[in-house]
Formats: structure tokens, C-alpha cells, sequence
């Protein structure tokens, strides 16, 4: 059948029919109602002259077009009352085909009930039952049919064009979620997928078939599979999966070159078209290889509960991440401050859309301006400050050290400072792994600010009411501003080359929500004077996160994208480090965070210290400045630095 309806489609191409579907979108409501109609009134003829054919006599109580009009207007009442006419035809389900049964079905009972109260109230009936009855089948059947034609039209017409470059694709699961998915992708236009199978995890249902595609057993490993039914992609929507049979099958997919995509639970569509777009590449943030971090709520609560919380920084990735997450302790209030004035209205226009009482004031304030930041914290009396104001790209730290004292440094002095004079009762900071043996201008710069945080606490008179100096230390974050993996994105997007400085370097990676769990883990748990430092995994080989991004991004390396090694940046170093080779750590109650034991500097000293340095970098003599530097962190050597020959002297 849907071969000679395929043969007399395309036997008259001077009328275009295939080009007609192809462009079309869907038919209007009316035209559904009217073609409805039409094919109502079709049955009544065709149901008429079988009867006649047939011998059946008719009662003379009404004339055939007053019958057969009556038959016509109960059934438009009840395509009204189903709506049967308001879904697209061509992505009819189950649920349209019974809406058309109860509407055949109504429409007879409401017709036997006008055939009986006729012969009660005028003792002659109507309609001849079965007749009426055989009328009701051929209605359902044709209206049915209508709807299976113009679903098969569509779906062998509209996309015909398209199959050329349709991907071979298999779904990894068998469940409602899997059938939903290519139920999805069927009606995606224009269409990216050909579902050629479904792999079962359990193997239970094997010998069976799917939407008319077979489902394969999962005995053999997944690229075996894969290669014998030709496919090109895995789609995973089989949620029962461990994270780490979702990595393996992730890992083995890409060593073999086939494309990878993931599709949220079934919860959360709302729509057809809604499921085929959340069909996405896999992030590289899904391969981290981490647990979820188990959080200490009400320790986190207690800290933060009701008071108002000063947020530096907060347009930055790490600083708005924050007041995210904050914003689930239920502050009193949050003041979001940041210098960047754009990104900081965009993180009040985000936060203004969440559903919450809590008060969120948005500052503009530079934290090297100290009159500014004083009156910021005379308005607003905060009671807890997390400082993640900095700047933090090596290479313009590099060749600006002097704006590096000033925001790093001296930003910090004064917000810690001025939470001294005000009564803070909680200070956390932002660090990084790079102030540990620093090899360049930004991390030593983060570690005189950490050593002065620290010095700070043990320096001020210690009793209940004192400000808490807690430290936090940790690696990159995936993708934070000027990270790797935005940059190596844009790189991809734009046809490559992937620039990596060296083919060995090596960085330990978080995501920014973990990076920013285990901040308020770690400054609700801190006692004061802590630098705590976190488990950031294992460490990654920056040349296999571009291999795997790339494809990820279903290409090839080196033949779709390059990798171009460009050697080290100024102030770069192969491996960052967590503890400064002096050090030691210690545990705490949360597995994943540890406080380092760093030796402990005179705060009166290094205060002039500082103070000095801020007064060099004033006069922006950068040898001077970096020279200054050293002398605070004995262990910061310079490496592929212009800086290097400072060492030597």
C-alpha cells in the first residue's frame, strides 16, 4: 500500500505534491474541521447507497438529507467538544485516535438516544440501528485513515530531502523516556537523527521491536554494537545508568570517533519540540570524573540565615555563582558589588527573575577605591563578606604588575580592613592554586594577600566578636571568564586551530558550582586564621581535554580541527600545586577539603611590607614592583618571564 501510494505521488512531478509537503508547516484548524466534515458527509453518501445496495429499508419519519444532516450536525458538535481538529495531523498519537473514537462513539449514543425519544414521544423512530451503527464504523475508519495518510505523506515527503544527511543512531535505553526521545526526533524539522535501534541494558526485550526498529543486546561492547548496525551516534536517555558505566560508554564512543549526546529525564519536557532540542554533545564538565558533593546545610545555615551578605566580585563566574547558591540559605539581604558595570546588570536582571523575598542591592564599587568600599559597608553593615574581587589572567598580570598590587593586594587589604573596623563577623577568600610556589605576577600577588588575610586574623585581639579570616584555595574552574574550556570552544566553533602552550602541562579542574559548595562548606566550618584547600580530582592533561572537546563536538582532531602547541606563556608552569613545598595538611570533617598548615608571618612586618610594595607599585616601575614581590614570597621564581633574570641577582 505505501508503495503505490509513493509511486502515484511521484508519477505527476508537474504538480509538485512532494515539494508542497515538503514546504508546508501544518494545516490550519478550519481546514482539519472542514476536510472532517467533508469526509462525514462522504461516509453518510457512501453509507446511504451501501444500505440501499444492501436491501436495508429505512423509516419514511424524516427524508434522507434530513437524516443524513442530522448524523452530519452531532457529529460536528462533538468534533467541537473533543477537539479532534486542533492537533497537527502530522504528529498524531494514541491520544488523537481515541479522541476520534469517543467522538464516533458519542455521536451514535447521542443519535440511538434522538432514534428512541422520537419513537416515545411520536411513536415512530428515526434510524435503523445497525445501520446507524455501521455508519459510526465507516466514520472512525475514514476520519482514522485521513489522519494515518497525512502522517505518512509528511513523514516519508518532508524530510526525503534530508535523508542524505540523516545520522544513523541508536538510543542507549528502552524505557518511556527512549521512546519519547524518537517520538521527539521523528517530528524534529529539519530532521538530524535516523533511529536505526534501541540498546537494552538489561537484554530482557531483545527479540522485540520498537517503533518499528529493532532492540539490540548489549552483551558486546558498545563500539561492536555500534559498527554492526552502521551507526554514527549514541543518544543516551537511559537515566538508571551509574556515572561511571555513563563514562565508560562516553570514553569508548569517542576513542572510536562516533558522535555522543545526552537528553534530560522525561520530567522535565513539556513538548515535542522541546525534547528534540534538549538532545545535546555532552559537556566536558560530565566527564569529571567527582561524586556530588554532599553539603553540611544547616552548618551553612547557621552562618548565613537571615543575615546580609557582601558579595565582591560578583560579576565574575565564581562571585555570581555564589550569590546563586547563597540565595538558598535565605539571607536577610545580599549586596552583589562589582567595578564591571554590564555584567553586573545582568546578574541583577537574573536574579531579579528568581521567585524569593530576599532583598538583593547591586553596587558599583571598585575595592581599590577604600573610601567607596567604607561607605558600602557604613550603608549596609554586612555580616558576612566572601571577597572574590581579583584579577586573575597570568599573562596581563604579567605585563601589568602594578594593577595586580592594587586590585589583588590592596582590593583585599581594604575589604579586609574595613570588615575588621565594621564588625564582619565572617570573611572568606577567594584564592588559587597558583599563589602556591608562584611562578608568575598574579599567583604572587594572591599569595601576599592570602599571607596578609591570614596574619590579619592571628594579629587582632581573638574573642567571640572578632571577624573569622578563612582562606580558600582551589584550581581552575571549568568554565569560568578566560578559562580553557570557553576559549578551546570559541576555538571549535570557529574551525580551529586549538592553541595549547605545551603538549605535556597539566591542570586539576572543578566545576564552578562545586568550586562554590565547598566555599560556604568551608567558611561555615572555619574558626578563623584557615587556608583551606580542596579536592580537585585528578589532574588533567590539557591536550586530552582538547582531543576529547573536539570530539565531543563530533569531529575528528587533526584532520577537522588542528592542535597547535604554541609554547608557554609568560609566568606558566607545566603542574599547579595545592601546598607550597613546606607544607603540610589536615583534615576536616568534609572529605573533600583540607586546611593547609602554612608558616605563620608577622603581621606588623609584613603590614609595612605591604605598604611599601603598594607605594613602589605606584610609581609602576614593574622590575621594582616584581623585585618587592620576592622579597615578600621568598619561594615566587619566575618562569618564561622577562622577571627571570630578578632570580638571579
Amino acid at each position: 500500500m505505501s508503495n503505490f501510494i509513493t509511486k502515484m505521488i511521484t508519477y505527476f512531478p508537474k504538480f509538485k505534491i512532494k515539494d508542497y509537503f515538503t514546504n508546508m508547516d501544518y494545516l490550519p484548524r478550519w481546514i482539519v474541521f472542514s476536510i472532517d466534515i467533508s469526509i462525514v458527509i462522504f461516509a453518510n453518501i457512501f453509507s446511504y447507497f451501501l444500505f440501499r445496495f444492501l436491501h436495508i429499508s429505512f423509516y419514511a419519519t424524516l427524508n434522507p438529507l434530513t437524516r443524513y444532516s442530522l448524523v452530519v450536525l452531532i457529529n460536528c458538535f462533538f468534533f467541537l467538544f473533543f477537539k479532534t481538529y486542533s492537533g497537527i495531523i502530522r504528529h498524531s498519537t494514541f491520544i488523537d485516535g481515541i479522541k476520534l473514537l469517543y467522538s464516533s462513539m458519542f455521536s451514535f449514543i447521542v443519535l440511538v438516544l434522538i432514534n428512541y425519544s422520537s419513537y416515545f414521544i411520536i411513536g415512530k423512530k428515526i434510524f435503523v440501528i445497525p445501520a446507524l451503527f455501521i455508519n459510526a464504523i465507516i466514520i472512525f475508519s475514514l476520519l482514522f485513515l485521513f489522519r494515518i495518510f497525512v502522517k505518512f505523506i509528511f513523514e516519508n515527503f518532508m524530510v526525503e530531502k534530508n535523508k542524505s544527511i540523516l545520522i544513523n543512531t541508536l538510543i542507549f535505553g528502552s524505557d518511556a523516556n527512549a521512546i519519547s526521545v524518537v517520538n521527539a526526533l521523528n517530528s524534529e524539522k529539519p530532521m538530524r537523527f535516523k533511529v536505526i535501534g534501541f540498546i537494552d541494558k538489561e537484554n530482557q526485550n531483545t527479540s522485540k521491536r520498537i517503533l518499528d526498529v529493532p532492540i539490540l543486546n548489549f552483551k558486546r561492547k558498545i563500539s561492536i554494537i555500534m559498527r554492526s548496525v552502521s551507526a554514527e551516534a549514541l543518544i543516551i536517555s537511559d537515566k538508571s545508568l551509574t556515572k561511571q558505566q555513563k563514562l565508560d560508554i562516553v570514553e569508548e564512543c569517542l576513542e572510536y570517533n562516533f558522535k555522543i549526546f545526552t537528553v534530560p529525564s522525561i520530567e522535565n519536557w513539556e513538548d515535542k519540540k522541546e525534547i528534540a532540542n534538549k538532545v545535546t554533545n555532552f559537556k566536558i564538565e560530565d566527564l569529571l570524573e567527582r561524586n556530588p558533593i554532599v553539603l553540611d546545610t544547616k552548618l551553612i545555615s547557621k552562618q548565613l540565615k537571615n543575615k546580609t551578605i557582601l558579595i565582591t566580585g560578583a560579576a565574575g563566574s565564581i562571585g555570581s555563582e555564589i550569590a546563586r547558591q547563597v540565595i538558598n540559605f535565605n539571607p536577610g539581604k545580599i549586596i552583589i558589588l562589582d567595578q564591571a558595570e554590564t555584567p553586573l546588570h545582568h546578574l541583577r536582571l537574573e536574579m531579579d527573575k528568581l521567585i524569593t523575598e530576599i532583598k538583593i542591592e547591586t553596587v558599583i564599587c571598585d575595592v581599590r577605591n577604600r573610601d567607596a568600599l567604607n561607605q558600602v559597608f557604613l550603608k549596609y553593615k554586612p555580616r558576612v563578606v566572601f571577597h572574590a574581587a581579583a584579577y586573575k589572567h597570568v599573562p596581563l598580570m604579567e605585563e601589568n604588575p602594578a594593577q595586580a598590587i592594587f586590585v589583588n593586594v590592596m582590593g583585599t587589604k581594604n575589604t579586609t580592613d574595613l570588615s575588621v573596623e565594621h564588625g564582619v563577623e565572617s570573611f572568606v577568600m577567594i584564592s588559587t592554586d597558583k599563589a602556591v610556589n608562584p611562578s608568575n605576577v598574579m599567583g604572587a600577588s594572591k599569595r601576599i594577600a592570602e599571607k596578609y588575610v591570614q596574619s590579619l586574623f592571628f594579629n587582632i585581639n581573638v574573642n567571640e566578636n572578632s571577624t573569622k579570616f578563612i582562606t580558600t584555595r582551589f584550581g581552575n574552574v571549568l568554565g569560568s571568564n578566560g578559562s580553557v574550556v570557553p576559549l578551546f570552544k570559541n576555538q571549535i566553533a570557529s574551525g580551529g586551530p586549538i592553541t595549547i602552550t605545551h603538549p605535556d602541562i597539566i591542570r586539576y579542574f572543578m566545576t564552578i558550582p562545586e568550586a562554590c559548595q565547598l566555599v560556604l562548606e568551608a567558611g561555615s566550618m572555619g574558626n578563623g586564621g584557615e587556608i583551606f584547600i580542596f579536592d580537585m580530582g585528578k589532574p588533567v592533561k590539557i591536550i586530552d581535554l582538547a582531543y576529547k572537546m573536539i570530539r565531543l563536538a563530533g569531529m575528528i582532531p587533526n584532520r577537522d580541527i588542528e592542535i597547535k602547541i604554541v609554547g608557554l606563556r609568560p609566568g606558566e608552569k607545566l603542574y599547579e600545586e595545592l601546598l607550597n613545598d613546606t607544607s603540610k595538611t589536615l583534615p576536616t570533617h568534609h572529605e573533600k577539603i583540607m586546611i593547609a598548615e602554612e608558616f605563620k608571618v608577622d603581621f606588623n612586618g609584613l603590614n609595612l611590607e605591604i605598604a611599601e610594595l603598594i607605594s613602589i607599585a605606584k610609581s609602576y616601575n614593574n622590575d621594582a614592583i616584581v623585585a618587592k614581590m620576592k622579597l615578600i614570597v621568598p619561594e615566587f621564581k619566575s618562569m618564561n618571564s622577562t622577571f627571570e633574570d630578578l632570580d638571579k641577582k
